[in-house]
């Protein structure tokens, strides 16, 4: 395959790249632009007339998609074909299927591997709904608490949040994944233990933080004198250690092809989902993602929304430089969402090397961040609008509230505050201001677009979470990279471990081996120092 740089649509694109559209024109941004550059698709929308494309770089965009056959790899993933593959590295050599997760209400992918995931994704459902039922027999737990880490924590707790407003009566989650014993006791301190349930999250069955944040749980049980295994839930691959009956209460699975970021519509998201807003949400969300699964394979690229969002975001990262990306939702529901897209997004595209092997010579995934409007407008909003770098932003809204609730001040609703807000900032950075006061200049031209949805509601949201999945998978696709393995964290992990045991070392009152870890040992021994003496 051409590497990206030398692709005849990229070199086309640098080109119009030299003088891009001009949304600071008073003739160019006109109500005629934002009405037909406007993809609606399965309720949603998305308005991109505020990012810098004319109807030429669209299509320019779209010859790229063709050039490198991204529909295609979007089919090959989807059908369970090996994606996690680096040529001529060792590599994790995995199937890529979260999407098969959802796959089994109308299935359509009738490729052998996908159908095989998509059964043994809806056998865990189906124990999970006899779990669930035996459960409220008794009806004794009140909450549940998930102990995970990166994957297993930022997605479950971004859609928990998201859809609180849908929570059942007297059931509440609860999470907690950092290894700061804080995090941890902040979290038990307030609950009756004998009335929750602890999900534990690793699909090796070894995550460290995990392991130790469980025995953290198990030794607050055994102090408040119940049997830990009558509280603990596991979640795991099949044959793990954590794969153990005598020690949880029960286990659900999951395989070697859900990657962590992926997870939230397997076991790992859906156990505490379900427990906490009840099977039949759960199942409204996962029939929302599956119906946006099913929209990125289209091969009509202005209405496929998870490829016409890749694109733009390909562009503005390639063709206009930015090296930053926010996520802004107008919605407080979403309030952790945006750092669940970081992990998405940032672990999956953060590669220097393509899928070749090779160094890439131009630039991958950018960093994303976000927090929820409008309070984002009274902080980070001034380096936005009159900062020295272009931020690129794509705003989430809704039409309604999740609570209906609303009330009526100075001749409007709370929600079309709210609204107004959202695009009144999508404007102003698109058109900027002029004025004899450089302290009051705007330059305007800072690309962004709008996806507006209804009601954020369990189906909504779960197309919004495959929304960037799908888009994710898209940039890795156009970029040639594996957008599927993390090995980044990896090195972090080994240097940590040689930290332990030099800790360990200490405490067993063993000389510290200082030559095994001297790097290591110039930072421990300053904590062993207030710790030990």
């Amino acid at each position: 395959m051409t590497s990206f740089s030398h692709l005849k649509s990229v070199i086309h694109l640098n080109e119009l790249a030299e003088d891009p559209y001009d949304l600071t024109l008073d003739i160019n941004l006109q109500p005629k632009r934002i009405d037909s550059m406007l993809s609606e698709a399965l309720g949603l929308k998305l308005f991109y007339g505020t990012e810098r494309v004319s109807d030429i770089t669209l299509q320019a965009l779209f010859d790229l998609a063709e050039e490198t056959k991204v529909l295609d790899k979007m089919h090959k993933m989807q059908s369970g074909e090996v994606m996690n593959r680096i040529e001529g590295c060792e590599s994790e050599e995995r199937k890529v299927l979260h999407t098969a997760m959802r796959d089994f209400f109308e299935q359509t992918n009738e490729a052998p591997v996908a159908k095989e995931a998509s059964q043994l994704a809806y056998q865990e459902l189906e124990k999970l709904v006899e779990f669930l039922r035996d459960l409220e027999k008794n009806d004794n737990f009140t909450d549940m608490v998930q102990v995970g880490i990166g994957g297993s924590d930022l997605g479950p707790r971004a859609i928990y949040l998201a859809l609180k407003a849908y929570e059942k009566p007297n059931r509440r989650a609860h999470f907690f994944s950092n290894v700061d014993p804080d995090d941890g006791f902040s979290v038990l301190k307030d609950l009756d233990l004998s009335k929750t349930l602890f999900v534990v999250v690793s699909k090796s069955g070894s995550t460290l933080e995990t392991r130790t944040n469980e025995e953290l749980v198990r030794f607050y049980l055994q102090k408040a004198g119940l049997d830990p295994k009558n509280h603990l839930i596991a979640v795991t691959g099949k044959g793990s250690p954590m794969d153990d009956p005598s020690r949880y209460l029960a286990s659900f699975y999951i395989w070697d092809y859900i990657g962590g970021r992926y997870s939230v519509t397997s076991m790992v998201g859906c156990v505490i989902l379900a427990f906490s807003l009840g099977m039949d949400r759960v199942l409204s969300f996962l029939r929302g993602a599956s119906s946006m699964d099913k929209l990125a394979l289209k091969p009509q690229m202005k209405g496929n929304l998870p490829l016409l969002s890749a694109l733009l975001s390909v562009w503005n990262r390639n063709f206009l430089g930015c090296s930053t990306s926010a996520v802004i939702p107008y919605s407080q529901a979403l309030s952790r969402f945006p750092a669940h897209l970081q992990q998405l997004n940032m672990e999956s595209n953060g590669k220097r090397i393509d899928k070749r092997g090779h160094d890439l010579d131009f630039d991958s995934g950018p960093v994303i961040w976000g927090e929820p409007g409008t309070n984002g407008q009274h902080s980070f909003f001034q380096l936005i609008h009159q900062g020295t770098s272009v931020v690129p932003v794509e705003f989430l809204g809704f039409c309604q509230s999740q609570y209906k609730e609303d009330v009526l001040y100075q001749g409007t609703y709370c929600q079309e505050k709210l609204l107004s807000n959202l695009f009144a900032q999508s404007l102003a950075l698109a058109t900027g201001q002029k004025s004899s006061n450089p302290n009051k200049v705007f330059l305007g031209n800072r690309p962004s677009r709008v996806l507006l949805g209804s009601r954020l509601d369990p189906y909504t949201l779960g197309q919004i979470l495959s929304y960037y999945e799908n888009s994710v998978a898209f940039q890795g696709f156009l970029w040639n990279i594996n957008s599927f393995d993390q090995e980044g964290v990896q090195l972090g992990k080994v240097l940590a471990s040689q930290c332990i045991d030099l800790f360990a070392q200490q405490r067993a009152k063993k000389t510290v081996d200082v030559k095994s870890f001297p790097l290591g040992y110039a930072y421990v021994k300053h904590v062993i120092k207030e710790e030990f003496q």
